[in-house]
């Protein structure tokens, strides 16, 4: 069975979809569509920009997103058996199973983005990378971590947790990980404490605009990241977004009970093969690839 998946946020590099636009009219309508709908050009920033300008989240986000539908769009035999994406990459899964329409998706992307923008400067706080210690262990330090936010926010794969919280929160939850025998505790270069509570502003504002949104039964299950599950019921699929901001990404969670599932090709859709690598690390068995 074949699985799509969709990356998140870091995978986005200056260029990105070029190729796609120039080789493919169905990907040029989409790209065409996304300058209209967010009323600046995204395609000369992914194409032509600098890297300053793609980190935006307010690009980044909705750069990603359309690279990985417009990829998706042109794939050799799209028939996912089913679909899953990373944090933001969610969205583009809800697009590639069709629970939601491109245009829909596109505008809740971008607000998503601005409202985590806005989060972000309100409370200033972060994320940091875990690596070589198990999940409980990160999650103890963590609520060790006395008077300020820090919560499990990333489960990657086993042995890298990404962390997220206030900064003084990760500071201190950096130091202790270290003491409880990470390999490493690195601070992420990133806008904000995504997946934490810290996110709740964003989520009353986004839980809005995903209400008054269409959402579709799906043509195949979406395997969430709140609770790793498949759905494809529209108000649970729904309800599920809605908590995403504020919730851990069960990555690690989800692949694996998309393996149980009878998955045994994974396809990212999107830039770079971050998901594949993790995949990999997750089940040395699955045969990963990437649409082309």
């Amino acid at each position: 069975m074949k699985a799509y998946i969709f990356p998140g946020q870091g995978s986005q590099f200056v260029g990105m979809g070029k190729e796609l636009y120039e080789q493919h009219e169905e990907a040029r309508k989409l790209f065409d569509k996304a300058n209209e709908i967010l009323g600046f050009s995204i395609t000369d920033i992914m194409f032509n920009g600098t890297e300053e300008e793609l980190k935006q989240t307010k690009v980044t986000q909705p750069a990603i997103f359309l690279h990985s539908v417009a990829q998706a769009a042109v794939a050799a035999d799209f028939k996912p058996d089913m679909v899953a994406g990373h944090s933001l990459g969610e969205f583009s899964a809800l697009v590639a199973s069709k629970v939601l329409s491109f245009e829909d998706a596109l505008r809740l992307v971008s607000k998503r983005a601005l409202a985590m923008q806005a989060a972000c400067e309100a409370n200033p706080s972060t994320m940091a990378a875990i690596l070589g210690l198990d999940d409980e262990k990160v999650e103890q330090v963590c609520a060790e971590v006395e008077g300020e936010v820090v919560v499990a926010a990333n489960y990657n794969c086993p042995g890298q947790l990404v962390i997220s919280g206030s900064n003084r929160g990760i500071e201190i939850a950096c130091e202790k990980m270290k003491e409880a025998g990470a390999k490493r505790a690195l601070p992420l270069p990133v806008g904000g404490a995504f997946h934490s509570p810290l996110m709740k502003p964003a989520e009353e504002e986004l839980a809005k605009a995903i209400q008054e949104t269409t959402f579709s039964q799906g043509i195949c299950p979406v395997y969430q990241n709140v609770d790793a599950r498949p759905h494809t019921d529209p108000e649970e699929i729904k309800l599920n977004l809605i908590q995403q901001l504020t919730a851990p990404v069960r990555w690690t969670q989800s692949v694996q009970q998309m393996i149980a599932d009878g998955a045994t090709h994974f396809v990212e859709c999107g830039p770079g093969k971050v998901l594949q690598g993790l995949v990999k690390k997750i089940e040395r068995t699955a045969e990963v690839s990437s649409a082309v």
